[in-house]
């Protein structure tokens, strides 16, 4: 099986060469192309790429930096190979845990095996600590249960990985994307390094983007088909519960009671209108959804494979 290599890199000049080299050490008896993905580097990363990169590499060279997510898309849409790895460029993610990697896939009939960093050597307090609460929130949110959503050291096959839907900063939840589309995922251990050159990417201020996509994606798992369910339900609680309040003051005020100055009134008020505009919310994203499937003559399903004997 061909193989597509996918590296993502911004500022990474001192890696590349040895980059390369591991490549080709670990890689020597796979047939294989490797895609370099330059997201806006400032310093020589493109240049020394260019120098070192084999026949067999193709050099992305984004206008401006996207983002890991947008990278990993381009250098995706570009693979040609039939099994499609994705790594670091950093030195931090092994190429030769990636031989290994396509043995279990082909072995176990997965379509996509999920690197798993064993003895990690990032930082305890800025990354680790960080990344165990945030993994455990994401298995407890989307109830898809693998222990290291941050390592992106994975093989896919070529159909998965074309029809993930990556943008935004959706690359720490492509299990999550890989579970929505029906594919067969498991993990295993890989090695993980400590960075030898340049700095990391990420820090601290990345777990309120983790949160704020989880929160999406949250939404697409459950209710990116239907999202009448969550509108309209919602609506309808807000609605009711705000005419029954009201009808209890309209039966005070036939009391002769004053109701004017009551936070009730207002609060009644206010649920009823929610009501109405979560429920029209509702029929829009219906409408949306609708529009989505239809216009690009898109399939709210996808067919893994058909068994029965063929017409003649």
């Amino acid at each position: 099986m061909r193989l597509s290599v996918v590296i993502p890199l911004m500022n990474e000049e001192e890696s590349i060469k040895p980059l390369f080299k591991a490549l080709k050490s670990t890689l020597s008896g796979i047939e294989h192309e490797v895609i370099i993905v330059d997201d806006g580097s400032s310093d020589a990363t493109v240049a020394i790429a260019k120098k070192y990169a084999p026949d067999n590499t193709k050099i992305l060279i984004f206008n401006k930096n996207y983002g890991q997510t947008t990278a990993l898309a381009a250098g995706i849409d570009h693979a040609e190979g039939e099994l499609i790895a994705t790594m670091d460029g950093d030195l931090q993610n092994d190429p030769a845990d990636i031989p290994a990697m396509i043995e279990y896939l082909v072995e176990n009939d997965l379509d996509v095996v999920a690197g798993r960093r064993t003895g990690r050597k990032d930082g305890m307090f800025l990354r680790k600590i960080p990344s165990r609460i945030a993994n455990a929130l994401i298995r407890t949110m989307t109830d898809v249960h693998i222990r290291d959503y941050g390592c992106t050291l994975k093989v896919f096959k070529k159909d998965v990985a074309k029809n993930l839907g990556l943008y935004g900063e959706l690359h720490r939840f492509i299990p999550v994307l890989v579970q929505l589309y029906g594919a067969r995922m498991a993990e295993m251990d890989v090695k993980h390094h400590a960075r030898k050159y340049g700095v990391s990417k990420y820090g601290i201020g990345r777990t309120f983007k983790v949160l704020s996509d989880l929160l999406f994606m949250v939404f697409f798992q459950k209710f990116g088909q239907k999202p009448m369910h969550l509108f309209g339900t919602l609506g309808f609680f807000a609605f009711f519960l705000g005419i029954a309040i009201n009808l209890y003051l309209l039966i005070v005020k036939l009391t002769g009671q004053e109701i004017g100055g009551r936070p009730l009134l207002m609060l009644g008020v206010i649920l009823t209108f929610t009501g109405i505009q979560l429920i029209t919310t509702g029929f829009i994203a219906e409408f949306i959804m609708r529009t989505y499937y239809e216009s690009q003559n898109k399939k709210p399903y996808i067919i893994r494979e058909i068994v029965g004997k063929k017409e003649p």
